[in-house]
């Protein structure tokens, strides 16, 4: 049974099948970068330090949902990890007159992911499966997911090679990994997830230098 907080978001029921990525929904994305190289900081004692261009990457991510009205995101749904992040994207269907839904009835972080709950880069999230791969050749449908993976992908790529003087260098990987969350157990779980991915870095599949 989903919860009225969850309900108050997802006004429309999520079909796997056929799945329309434009309607209303939450979804888990894990976003890598070109090589999993690790560009946007370190993980020091269980604390993400970003670099400057991982500060990049945040202030691009929060910025989507500044300039895409059908956007919601929340700061403790997103990490941003040395050569990836994780986030939860919001698509709502109907906006206000200053073009964003408010932030009331935002489900809390009640539960955890155990030792058999990983949420990894492959997108598995715990035992709900394996969630599709995803890639755009011939372009993103407006104010859907792809569209708003595509927007924030060339904002950071653009930014970041100004700032390292590499025009057209790659800095994502050319994919991207979601998971459609159906519940308010899933989302619980895959936020407690995402707040606590920087403490366990050494173990993270991710990390080139983690522990095995």
């Amino acid at each position: 049974m989903m919860g009225a907080a969850f309900e108050k978001h997802q006004r429309r029921s999520i079909r796997l099948a056929g799945y329309d990525y434009a309607q209303a929904g939450a979804y888990f994305m894990t976003i890598c970068t070109h090589e999993r190289e690790c560009l946007f900081g370190e993980v020091v004692e269980g604390e993400m330090r970003l670099s400057e261009y991982g500060a990049i990457v945040r202030e691009e991510w929060f910025r989507s949902a500044v300039i895409r009205a059908e956007i919601e995101l929340f700061d403790d749904e997103f990490v941003v990890m040395p050569n990836h992040i994780h986030g939860i994207v919001w698509i709502v269907d109907s906006v206000g007159a200053t073009g964003h839904v408010g932030a009331t009835g935002h489900v809390g972080a009640t539960g955890h992911v155990g030792a058999t709950g990983h949420v990894g880069a492959t997108g598995h999230v715990g035992a709900t499966g394996r969630s599709p791969l995803h890639n755009t050749p011939h372009g993103p449908a407006p104010r859907s997911l792809s569209s708003f993976v595509a927007g924030f992908k060339s904002a950071v790529t653009k930014r970041i090679n100004e700032q390292r003087g590499t025009p057209g260098a790659p800095v994502w990987q050319r994919n991207y990994y979601e998971h459609i969350i159906r519940n308010d157990d899933s989302l619980n779980r895959i936020r407690a997830y995402i707040m606590t991915n920087p403490i366990n870095w050494d173990r993270d599949k991710e990390n080139p230098y983690g522990k095995r």
